[in-house]
């Protein structure tokens, strides 16, 4: 059985509902990031796409044999990067090994700038988040932006 996500916090690791955003930023990360903290700090809404996640392990994988698959929190962020952004797993691997603020969102401090992910092993587990699960994440992230923007309204 893959993790979650890893709940023990390391040394300079900043929790993820503390990570500083760019809003002012144009780009797309940021507005990705926001909605991936969202997923997380709803604790919730964070149950039920783990819940969907949970089943994209293949049937042929041994979860007791071998080692463990990469979290499954990491691979919800960088598979919403790369198919959000568009991006080849080449684009893909210099971008979660080297840009400060998705390193974050994945859980590293600032003593994992040694940690990197090798393309083949983004390719084996990215590639695990099918259409099909991303349809399924998508359903209830829409549900949740429904009753955000309902709360909203009922403020004003």
């Amino acid at each position: 059985m893959r993790k979650k996500y890893e709940p023990q916090m390391t040394f300079g690791q900043t929790p993820i509902k503390d990570i500083k955003i760019d809003l002012r930023s144009r780009d797309e990360i940021p507005k990705l990031l926001l909605g991936l903290q969202h997923i997380f700090c709803n604790t919730e809404l964070r149950k039920a796409v783990f819940d969907i996640l949970e089943t994209m392990t293949p049937e042929k994988v041994d979860s007791k044999n071998g080692r463990p698959g990469m979290d499954l929190w990491k691979i919800l962020v960088m598979g919403t990067i790369r198919l959000n952004c568009n991006w080849d797993y080449d684009k893909l691997q210099e971008i979660v090994n080297n840009h400060k603020t998705i390193r974050q969102m994945l859980g590293h401090g600032m003593m994992d700038d040694d940690k990197t992910y090798p393309l083949q092993t983004m390719k084996d587990n990215v590639s695990l988040l099918t259409p099909e699960i991303l349809d399924k994440i998508n359903a209830i992230v829409v549900k949740e932006g429904h009753k955000l923007l309902l709360k909203k309204k009922t403020r004003r």
